[in-house]
């Protein structure tokens, strides 16, 4: 496999990591308007080059997918963005053109074969590829998958609610492509507190966020993970877990929904997961002081 696709096992769950795009992202206080500057400097010898460009200021992130093969069926966490969307509001992502797709196939997943798909919340850089463009529209891009939808997200995002209270034209648009097609087409399922999956993932709310957020947990033999979403988007969060992205839109939840994750993690030695870490994109952290520290990043190509 290339860097873009990795693979390791945690119990009896194949996890592969599929990288459509990494690089430096936005202003790292612009992303996490709580941190100061000596944070991120103090850490400089670890938060660069894979999490911070010291140079520029700037946040470094991933756009990726998890793809989990456990109990016999192939699950998907996120789906990233999807190509050639209406995405006004969101320069990086409008229009976009990546090789998702490409990368499944190389990781030998094809559309048909996926059997579950985790959105973990409903934004943008979530659920693009729950759909494909055909016949002037969009159709579910994993003809035979159950998709798991948030349902406190699908009615906050959902039409009923305006489209997120109106706030922002990309909520409808994203709505209308990559959500709206998965209830049409009869594959969407509403979840709220815990879905199991199978007997090695469980689907957790984990709101503030947004209001259906959602984190999912793997235990199998004795290996144990969470994948956290947008709960962290970078290593200061670890840190200082009161710090919010300036995507979440009920900060005071927020913080306290990532320390709640983020305890459970340190006591049962779970490998955390983000949606966004770029270098090894998963770790195990370990309490100290008022936050954290990281104990261990993934490592890939082992049993």
């Amino acid at each position: 496999m290339s860097e873009n696709v990795q693979s390791f096992m945690l119990g009896d769950v194949e996890v592969i990591r599929i990288v459509e795009w990494r690089g430096p992202f936005a202003p790292a206080r612009g992303l996490v308007p709580g941190s100061g500057a000596d944070l991120w400097q103090e850490n400089e010898d670890w938060l660069a080059p894979d999490h911070w460009e010291p140079a520029g200021d700037r946040a470094v992130a991933a756009l990726q997918t998890w793809v989990l093969r456990s109990g016999g069926r192939t699950v998907l966490v996120d789906t990233g963005v999807g190509n050639g969307r209406e995405r006004p509001q969101s320069p990086q992502f409008h229009h976009w053109q990546g090789d998702f797709l490409g990368g499944l196939a190389e990781a030998g997943v094809e559309p048909g074969d996926v059997d579950v798909v985790v959105n973990t919340h409903l934004h943008a850089d979530h659920v693009g590829w729950n759909t494909t463009a055909a016949d002037g529209g969009w159709t579910p891009t994993f003809p035979a998958a159950q998709y798991l939808l948030p349902a406190a997200d699908d009615a906050y995002f959902g039409p009923g609610n305006g489209y997120g209270n109106g706030l922002r034209e990309d909520d409808r648009l994203i709505y209308e492509d990559s959500v709206a097609p998965i209830h049409r087409a009869g594959q969407a399922v509403l979840w709220d507190g815990t879905h199991r999956i199978d007997e090695n993932l469980v689907l957790e709310s984990a709101p503030g966020h947004t209001p259906g957020s959602s984190v999912l947990r793997l235990g199998s033999g004795g290996d144990r993970a969470v994948f956290v979403g947008d709960l962290l988007h970078s290593p200061v969060q670890i840190l200082q877990p009161s710090h919010n992205s300036c995507f979440c839109l009920a900060p005071v939840q927020a913080a306290a929904t990532r320390r709640k994750v983020l305890n459970r993690a340190a006591a049962e030695r779970e490998l955390v997961v983000p949606a966004h870490f770029a270098g090894a994109g998963g770790l195990e952290i370990r309490r100290r002081g008022d936050g954290f520290a990281v104990e261990r990043w993934a490592a890939y190509g082992t049993e």
